[in-house]
């Protein structure tokens, strides 16, 4: 037991280390947060389902839908953006099987230099997983940092104008011990992010689990918000499915419109740590964290 407890007490040291470590070293890419987009892929009867469910518990609009080659390889998809005040999704309905990696990837960044960003996260210690083709309106690539996490770097020909968000939302990456120590050094290296809290003991039932506590990491900077949730792996359906937390007002009032909608509350409201949160499976099986602030964090 005490040798348990000595491995886990050097992970937890190894992973405060890496974070104290990390170096702004690399050029800042990152434009805003109202650029870094949600990734999700539904089925194509599910992609009207979805919508309609997703703009109903969060308001906002789409943009019109368009069946395009997003890939640099063959491939038809349904495509569009749709806009809330608390985050935005891409949306995509593969008519054609999806090539590999994609459909991995959570999410999307804008950044101001597509060279300059590959070679930033390169520098940063991701590796380039997709190399950076075109696309319809700009540039993409997909990189993979520590731990397996797969995020997708985009640029546009023409800046794009966004409203900013009434609140930020925050992508969420489940990582161990083992691996978040590199995460969290090579994401604030290219991010130029900041840690602005690391929570040792959080609650765990944060992540389903009916007692202890576990490590969560919270990082910002101009790409947005983004936590860490360092785990035994040990995670009850649907914990870890879900990849962007949305913050809202009236927690109650959002999940009402989400089950009017068609969606299912999958974990019923719980409150810890300054938050009352719940987990919702909407229409296609997007999987999101919806809670309200209810002290300062």
């Amino acid at each position: 037991m005490r040798h348990s407890l000595f491995k886990v007490s050097l992970a937890a040291a190894s992973l405060t280390a890496s974070i104290g470590a990390s170096a702004a070293s690399t050029p800042a890419v990152a434009v805003a947060p109202q650029y870094d987009t949600s990734h999700v892929y539904v089925a194509p009867a599910d992609v009207d389902p979805f919508v309609k469910s997703f703009l109903a518990t969060f308001g906002g609009q789409s943009t019109p839908q368009v069946v395009v080659n997003v890939l640099p390889v063959p491939s038809s998809t349904t495509s569009q953006l749709l806009q809330t005040p608390v985050g935005t999704v891409s949306l995509f309905g593969f008519k054609t099987p999806i090539p590999h990696p994609f459909g991995d990837e959570r999410s999307g960044y804008l950044v101001k230099d597509m060279d300059v960003a590959v070679k930033a996260a390169r520098q940063a210690g991701a590796s380039v997983i997709v190399s950076d083709f075109p696309d319809p309106i700009g540039r993409d690539a997909v990189v993979q940092w520590p731990g397996g996490v797969n995020m997708q770097l985009y640029w546009h020909s023409k800046v794009p104008q966004y409203t900013a968000f009434q609140a930020i939302p925050e992508n969420r990456v489940y990582l161990s011990a083992d691996s978040a120590g590199a995460f969290i050094k090579a994401f604030l290296a290219f991010s130029h992010g900041k840690v602005v809290s690391d929570d040792k003991t959080a609650p765990a039932v944060e992540i389903g689990q009916a007692s202890g506590s576990y490590q969560r990491v919270r990082i910002e900077s101009d790409f947005g918000k983004l936590t860490v949730l360092v785990t035994n792996g040990h995670l009850p359906y649907p914990y870890g499915h879900e990849t962007t937390g949305y913050e809202v007002s009236d927690l109650n009032a959002t999940l009402a419109k989400a089950q009017a909608s068609g969606a299912t509350v999958v974990v019923k409201p719980f409150s810890a740590a300054g938050r009352d949160a719940a987990l919702v499976d909407f229409p296609g099986g997007y999987i999101a964290e919806i809670h309200q602030v209810t002290a300062k964090q």
